[in-house]
């Protein structure tokens, strides 16, 4: 990432050293979820669409960690190989909102919330800004090389209310808080990095 654009990361101080942990990205462009797994301070097992484990591209991924999840059902095999990950002590990077949009976090789909109610880990935001500002020349699906990409890395927030319950109501109620928490530091990270 360093090599290709200029990424430009702040707060990554705030991502606790230990323990399981779930990123929490936004959204907007091919490059967001590699931007975080190269310039996060912890190894990252991102989710990420089965579309994508094609050919040499599919090895490589799954050969540096990654999961496949088949976003058409619910993928217990990809839900299995998550909780496995934070119950190991990893890092677990989402896409809230499912898939790429406007990265605002305005339609959080309830996995994030499962996740974090069910193992307990807390959820540390990110905010990847500037990776859809403007196409690239040679490559208009990347940004243009030697851009700047910023990375912005939250405080770090449990979704749970404390009382362990996993109720369909609990997991409404966690996504909301959630979507309050994610939605705050986006802002924050807009202001902090003048986009």
């Amino acid at each position: 990432m360093y090599g290709l654009w200029k990424p430009r990361v702040l707060g990554a101080w705030r991502v606790p050293a230990q323990g399981p942990l779930i990123l929490a990205v936004n959204h907007s462009h091919n490059i967001d979820g590699p931007m975080v797994m190269g310039v996060a301070p912890r190894p990252t097992h991102f989710l990420i669409k089965k579309e994508a484990f094609v050919g040499p591209l599919g090895r490589f991924l799954t050969g540096i960690g990654q999961l496949q999840v088949d976003r058409s059902s619910a993928d217990r095999t990809a839900i299995a190989r998550a909780l496995g990950v934070l119950e190991a002590g990893g890092v677990l990077g989402i896409f809230p909102e499912g898939t790429r949009g406007e990265g605002d976090f305005a339609s959080l789909r309830a996995g994030l919330a499962y996740f974090a109610v069910r193992s307990g880990a807390p959820i540390v935001p990110v905010a990847v800004l500037g990776s859809s500002d403007t196409p690239g020349r040679l490559t208009r699906a990347l940004p243009p090389l030697r851009s700047r990409v910023d990375v912005v890395f939250g405080d770090p927030f449990t979704a749970g209310d404390g009382s362990g319950r996993r109720t369909r109501k609990a997991l409404d109620e966690a996504t909301e808080r959630i979507r309050e928490r994610l939605t705050a530091h986006l802002e924050n990270a807009g202001r902090l990095t003048g986009r």
